[in-house]
This record gives structure tokens, sequence and C-alpha cells, in this order.
């Protein structure tokens, strides 16, 4: 399996991005696919995550309200958009892919997902 992350770049504070991330080498079912993001010095921490097995979106509070994260099926690709971007979602941004079911309370772990996209790097000025 391999993903491709894009549409990364620079903006400005109160800007809009929309990061694509496609699945390729394998028709998935159900899968769970997730962002991540990784700030220099800082630990990944967990962006957002959708499930097709059981539905249901998930966020992190600090991103909640100002980005969504939405599917194609038929294309097998995930999308996040984020709106209202401030300085500190500055990072760069993976996408991650499980294929099943996962359960809500594990979508926020990184080693819940085998595959990796390889990052784009999104920058917010202020």
């Amino acid at each position: 399996v391999q993903l491709q992350a894009s549409g990364g770049g620079l903006v400005q504070a109160g800007g809009s991005l929309r990061l694509s991330c496609a699945a390729s080498g394998r028709t998935f079912s159900s899968y769970t696919a997730g962002w991540f993001r990784q700030a220099p010095e800082k630990e990944r921490e967990f962006v957002s995550a959708i499930r097709t097995a059981g539905g249901g979106t998930h966020y992190a509070g600090s991103v909640k309200g100002r980005f969504t994260i939405s599917r194609d099926n038929a294309k097998n690709t995930v999308y996040l958009q984020m709106n209202s971007l401030k300085p500190e979602d500055t990072a760069v941004y993976y996408c991650a892919w499980a294929e099943g079911r996962m359960l809500a309370g594990l979508v926020h772990n990184s080693n819940r997902y085998p595959y990796w996209g390889q990052g784009t790097q999104v920058t917010v000025s202020s």
C-alpha cells in the first residue's frame, strides 16, 4: 500500500488549505484513515481520523471546528480541509492508513496505523 499526501504549502493566518491522501496498491472494503502532524522539536500528534467501519470522524481538540476530514471511497482518497489556520498549525502533516475496523478509542494512536505517507509541509505565517 502506498500513500501519497499532497496539498501542503504556505498560507497566511486565517487562510485555508486542503490536504489529500491517495491510497494505491489495494482496494479497501473498510479502513481507518488518519492525519497526524509533527512540528519542529515536537512529538507527532493526532489531528483527525475517519472510519468507514462504524462511521465517525474524530478530531483533536486544537483543530475541532476548523478542520474537516472527508473521504472519497471510489478514489481511495481522504481529504483534510483546514480553515482558519493558525501559526501553531505549522507542521509536517502525515496521512496514515489502517485496513479494517478500528475502535474509536484507538484512532489517536499512531501505532495502530501500519501505512504512512511521506508527509506534506504546512506553514502558516502570522
